[in-house]
């Protein structure tokens, strides 16, 4: 496509967008009676018009059924999840059977390493990328711990080569091969935080497999975002967050993914507890943990109806949407368009101020793109806030700016641009005359 630095473009390719009726489900946050454009749904993801509807009728339910609520009413509790299930799956190239709607991101990490990291003589070491979001380091770094093993050891970390921001797949692969006797768990983000790389997953996990270790994907960035087939590409384990592109609001419960050739494996570690025990039998309250079948065995206390609910609203809205292939025909256009503004913005400042650290392969990214600014990039990032902007800031010099196809439009990227020019124009020309003041002193 050609892209043109016009409102009138931008207009006229939201027009022909048949996605986007989506954009008047959602409220965008508000500041001195002006809405945001809000580039930030890879952080946190806008709130559905129907959350609070679903949300009211599970506190009625609450209020009308109490305790009862579990069996009865128009979705009794003890089986709620399945509802969720069937929409989760194809988010993720995955069966029913396989996700499990639970938790917390980090806490699902940490149960299914239980089950995955199975360190065994010299096979003992993880690799990861380096640079992988804080939370994942802490609970990798606690785990091998946990194994009497000393980090420094046992975490492969795999960076960019030296003045570069992107892991190439090459990379990655041969690191893999290098150390292939001594991995025992291949775990990778799918997408990386901080630049907004996808890597190839599927290459990945079978490169993984073919040195016989486990491998698992932390999908915080990419479940909602972009296509994966979990079961296709024959990944061992997964989880994410739901709250980024899936919307299921601040803190929203995770979701879990276990191939179904672990289904049968009774050699597998698992913390249990009594909401993962076998469905038909939970109630008899018997000693001895005999697990449910699938991904629903590995559930350890009862359903979190509140935030499921939430979940289920913004959930109902991906089926509504034909959930991922769609978004994704959206996405890269939206995406690539958010590129060549950036682009004109360097154009129209005669400078490279900006520049883009994200892959600029489709096939490599999702919606996200990461942006160092040359000079004074927390001060253009506070003045885009200030100019109704919202992406967010990551130390030391990363703008994240991220077009979610399910409410975002092409004009929103346009006026983007132009509050980032002109934010720009103001910021480096009050910065060279403060350094000319301070000179002239």
């Amino acid at each position: 496509m050609n892209f043109e630095n016009t409102l009138s473009f931008a207009q006229l390719q939201d027009e022909a967008d048949q996605l986007r009726h989506f954009r008047s489900q959602f409220l965008f946050p508000n500041h001195k009676e002006k809405d945001f454009i809000y580039l930030c749904g890879n952080s946190l993801g806008l709130q559905p018009k129907v959350a609070e509807e679903v949300l009211k009728g599970q506190l009625n339910n609450w209020a009308s059924y109490a305790v009862e609520g579990w069996f009865d009413g128009k979705e009794p509790w003890m089986f709620y999840h399945k509802a969720l299930k069937k929409l989760m799956a194809p988010i993720v190239g995955a069966w029913p059977s396989e996700v499990c709607p639970m938790n917390t991101l980090t806490v699902n990490l940490h149960l299914l390493m239980v089950s995955f990291y199975q360190p065994k003589g010299k096979r003992f070491k993880i690799i990861m990328e380096g640079g992988a979001f804080p939370s994942d380091q802490y609970a990798i770094e606690s785990q091998v711990r946990f194994h009497d093993f000393d980090p420094k050891e046992a975490i492969i970390e795999v960076f960019p080569k030296e003045g570069e921001e992107i892991l190439q797949t090459e990379e990655i692969l041969a690191k893999i091969k290098e150390n292939a006797d001594e991995i025992a768990l291949v775990l990778f983000g799918g997408i990386n935080y901080y630049t907004g790389q996808w890597y190839d997953m599927e290459a990945i996990t079978k490169a993984g497999h073919e040195i016989g270790a486990v491998v698992g994907w932390d999908l915080a960035h990419a479940a909602g975002n972009v296509p994966v087939k979990l079961h296709d590409w024959d990944v061992d384990f997964a989880c994410w967050c739901s709250y980024k592109y899936q919307n299921s609001g601040p803190g929203g419960i995770s979701g879990i993914f276990v191939h179904e050739k672990h289904f049968t494996n009774t050699k597998l570690n698992r913390f249990a507890g009594w909401w993962g025990y076998q469905e038909s039998k939970r109630f008899k309250m018997e000693k001895g943990f005999v697990p449910e079948a699938g991904a629903d065995g590995w559930q350890v206390s009862c359903t979190q109806v509140m935030p499921m609910a939430l979940y289920h609203a913004s959930l109902q809205i991906f089926e509504q949407a034909g959930f991922i292939e769609p978004l994704r025909v959206k996405s890269i256009a939206l995406t690539a368009y958010l590129e060549f503004i950036v682009n004109e913005v360097n154009k129209d400042l005669g400078v490279e101020q900006y520049k883009i650290i994200t892959p600029k392969l489709a096939k490599d990214r999702g919606a996200q793109l990461s942006i160092i600014a040359a000079r004074n990039g927390k001060q253009i990032f506070d003045g885009l806030v200030a100019n109704h902007i919202l992406g967010d800031w990551r130390e030391p010099d990363v703008i994240r700016l991220s077009a979610v196809p399910l409410y975002n439009s092409f004009e929103d990227v346009y006026l983007a641009g132009q509050a980032l020019l002109k934010v720009s124009k103001a910021v480096l020309l009050q910065s060279k005359q403060d350094s000319f003041d301070k000179k002239n002193r």
